[in-house]
């Protein structure tokens, strides 16, 4: 379809939505492309993570990569567990080679500032996939679904908390689609362990434990970086600050190692709450904690992350679940064994355990496979009925919702809540001390200095507005 045409057929899509009370799946939201046209989508963050996920988009028919916007030309990261090389121009070859075998001579627009690819009349696509650092998820997110795009955001959905339900917000109000980046929420297993949970194979739900290997990349470095090193050829530094005020480059810094420091990244908890509690809010139907708990293990610096982290969540009593609590673990910290396991079966390195008044389940992380002990209860559990849809897969269900089919499972309003909650736990250990949570005010009772953390600090035209 040519791109003049494609626009007229999306302001004609959003026009008849915006004057014709007809079901979302029939006509999608505002900017919703027909089911038999192709999806075309832009990557913002062309990083380990970003090509991870484009490489997820590459094997779906009915999607293509047409522009990438990234600061970075080139990042090597042969010394991380992505390996290869990232950034805009070894993305857009990769790319260019794919979509060639099948259309000759396809190209991918380039683009440095994502704000200038949303401005640009000439880029032609529906959606973007956000895989940069945390600092900008909310900024790229809130612009493109202002701009009648779909967005796919990494987790966490947002640095802070205001931004997390200002995500929200906009999203209610523009229709978009979207989708939160914890994958394991479409995995088949995550989905039966909610059915496990919500057949009340254990009884009411005590406590459950969710842990992480997950510490410091920068092992050594004891203080946020005082020198400032030389800036890698194809750069644009101060684009990759973005919201926040610039400091100068370090390796130390970027690519990957950001989550170390308070001002771009948000350590373990932020880089896995959004998976791994991601059961624990589903099953049990989870508002927001009254109070929060969160210890570092081994911290150096107070604008950096700890070394490890041990917390706890208190939820009160509701019509879903008992009063409970949920306990937290990182950098090689675990729960106690408990008694319904054998002694010879450890637990699994990353994991998540509910604790009921029958037994105890043990689940592998980011959505792995559930085990009931003792395995007598197990036994004499037949598996429950199947109540939740299986995914067609996670980036799937985000592009057939584009194209009117159901919600994604994890669209950002349940994304937003997820991330508060991940989000809470780095407030509570930010702030040094037990906080009582105000949801309904987004407030911590009895303490103003959490309000900077809660809202985030800005640098001037950087600053959403709600």
């Amino acid at each position: 379809m040519p791109a003049s045409n494609r626009r007229e057929f999306l302001k004609a899509s959003t026009a008849i939505t915006a004057a014709t009370i007809v079901p979302r799946h029939v006509l999608g939201g505002p900017g919703t492309t027909a089911p038999s046209d192709m999806v075309n989508v832009a990557l913002v963050g062309a990083g380990g993570r970003g090509l991870q996920n484009a490489r997820e988009l590459l094997a779906l028919n009915d999607v293509q990569i047409t522009a990438i916007a990234d600061p970075a030309k080139h990042w090597d990261l042969s010394n991380f567990f992505y390996k290869g090389v990232a950034g805009s121009e070894p993305a857009t070859a990769e790319f260019e080679k794919h979509y060639s075998a099948t259309k000759s001579g396809y190209k991918v627009q380039n683009f440095v500032d994502y704000r200038e690819m949303l401005a640009n009349a000439s880029s032609e696509f529906d959606a973007i996939l956000c895989a940069t650092p945390d600092h900008l998820h909310a900024h790229i997110s809130v612009l493109a679904m202002r701009a009648g795009k779909h967005v796919y955001c990494e987790k966490p959905l947002t640095h802070n908390i205001a931004e997390a339900r200002l995500v929200a917000k906009v999203a209610k109000e523009t229709g978009m689609s979207t989708q939160l980046g914890n994958q394991g929420h479409s995995q088949d297993t995550q989905r039966e362990t909610v059915e496990w949970i919500r057949s009340g194979v254990l009884g009411s739900i005590k406590e459950v434990h969710a842990w992480v290997p997950a510490t410091r990349w920068n092992q050594m470095l004891k203080q946020p970086p005082t020198q400032t090193q030389s800036l890698p050829k194809g750069l644009n530094w101060d684009l990759w600050c973005g919201p926040r005020n610039p400091v100068g480059f370090h390796e130390a810094y970027a690519p990957v190692a950001w989550r170390d420091f308070w001002q771009f990244g948000l350590g373990a908890m932020g880089d896995f709450g959004c998976h791994d509690l991601d059961s624990a809010m589903w099953s049990l139907e989870l508002g927001m904690p009254s109070r929060v708990e969160m210890l570092p293990a081994g911290q150096t610096h107070p604008d950096m992350i700890p070394y490890g982290e041990a917390g706890h969540f208190h939820f009160d009593a509701t019509d879903s679940h008992e009063e409970l609590q949920i306990h937290w673990y990182s950098g090689g910290l675990k729960p106690s064994h408990p008694d319904p396991i054998p002694e010879d079966q450890p637990l699994p390195y990353r994991g998540v355990m509910f604790v009921g008044e029958k037994g105890v389940m043990v689940c592998q992380g980011a959505g792995g496979k559930a085990t009931v002990f003792p395995e007598s209860l197990a036994s004499a559990s037949p598996p429950p009925t199947p109540t939740i849809a299986r995914s067609p897969g996670h980036h799937r269900e985000w592009i057939d919702a584009i194209k009117g089919g159901p919600a994604a499972m994890s669209e950002f309003g349940y994304g937003a809540k997820l991330t508060e909650l991940t989000l809470l736990g780095v407030l509570a250990m930010r702030l040094g001390k037990q906080i009582h949570w105000d949801a309904e005010n987004m407030a911590v009772i009895g303490n103003d200095k959490a309000h900077e953390i809660i809202h985030g600090t800005y640098r001037d035209g950087w600053k959403l507005d709600a």
